[in-house]
């Protein structure tokens, strides 16, 4: 198995050739790129007003308005600071940098830049990582539309915090995959004492979130992960925010990895038991014969 990139390696990319041709003096040229990433965010990197002496990019994420109310305009305020701007008409947050004017530390920079869409989930989970930390009680659950059908709750105790993703399966061999990944967390732990715990429901949501809104269905399945102090701890959480986020996505991916897998294995197999069948048809005899003139032909 492997884990997902959690920077978006096209804006890194981009950023840093434009930041090198700059540092070498070379002219500046356009940019319009449109990025999609996972969880339907976008992002955009374009010249403000047609000037080629500055690159903005920006960020739209649908589920944007769920993360503000857990502080993430104050998270990205902290992170970004003086290199934000004004959104772009459709998105959340835009970013903006002059070439003329290059930042020291570009590297850091474009760094950050990259990891734009973590650091927006980042502000939910640091803030009841803290909820946790000082035991604090009273809070309401967070949360989270991260995906149309899908949604991630986050609630926080005097000795753990819970994550719980629903994610849906569009086919019934998903469910049967999925059940094999988790059992695999399952495994893990027992190799490994300091793993969080991982719970995986189906059809049913978890006691946690009895009596909610939350969905129920053959293709609805639930996946908790159980956070300990050892997990939220200040020199941890950030190992932590960067594992999680991706969870969704991680096994939707290796699902799909998996099956495409055991398709190819099934078109080897068959590819095989036809070779077989070849060998094993017998060979048609041919017959010679002559006319009565002595003229000789062949007859199958």
């Amino acid at each position: 198995m492997i884990l997902l990139e959690i920077n978006n390696r096209i804006v890194e990319e981009t950023l840093t050739l434009k930041f090198q041709n700059a540092m070498a003096g070379m002219k500046p040229d356009s940019v319009d790129i449109t990025v999609a990433d996972f969880d339907g965010v976008l992002y955009h990197m374009s010249n403000p007003s047609g000037d080629k002496t500055k690159i903005q990019v920006s960020i739209a994420l649908k589920f944007y308005k769920d993360l503000q109310e857990h502080g993430a305009d104050d998270l990205i305020q902290r992170v970004y600071g003086s290199h934000l701007t004004d959104p772009e008409p459709g998105y959340n947050i835009s970013l903006l940098f002059d070439l003329e004017n290059l930042p020291s530390n570009q590297e850091e920079v474009i760094k950050k830049v990259g990891l734009l869409k973590r650091n927006c989930f980042a502000s939910v989970f640091e803030k009841y990582f803290d909820f946790q930390t000082q035991g604090t009680s009273g809070h309401k659950r967070a949360i989270i539309h991260y995906r149309e059908d899908e949604t991630m709750y986050v609630d926080a105790m005097k000795d753990r915090v819970t994550v719980i993703f629903s994610t849906v399966f569009k086919d019934d061999d998903d469910v049967i995959i999925g059940k094999v990944f988790m059992q695999e967390f399952k495994e893990g732990r027992r190799r490994y004492q300091q793993a969080p715990q991982v719970l995986f429901t189906h059809k049913e949501p978890p006691l946690e979130l009895k009596n909610t809104d939350a969905r129920v269905g053959d293709n609805i399945g639930y996946i908790t992960f159980v956070l300990f102090p050892r997990h939220t701890s200040a020199e941890a959480r950030d190992n932590t925010i960067n594992l999680i986020h991706t969870l969704r996505n991680y096994l939707h991916y290796h699902i799909k990895c998996s099956k495409a897998y055991i398709h190819s294995r099934m078109r080897a197999k068959t590819s095989d038991f036809l070779k077989v069948l070849n060998r094993a048809r017998p060979e048609q005899k041919t017959l010679e014969k002559k006319t009565f003139s002595g003229r000789t032909f062949k007859q199958r």
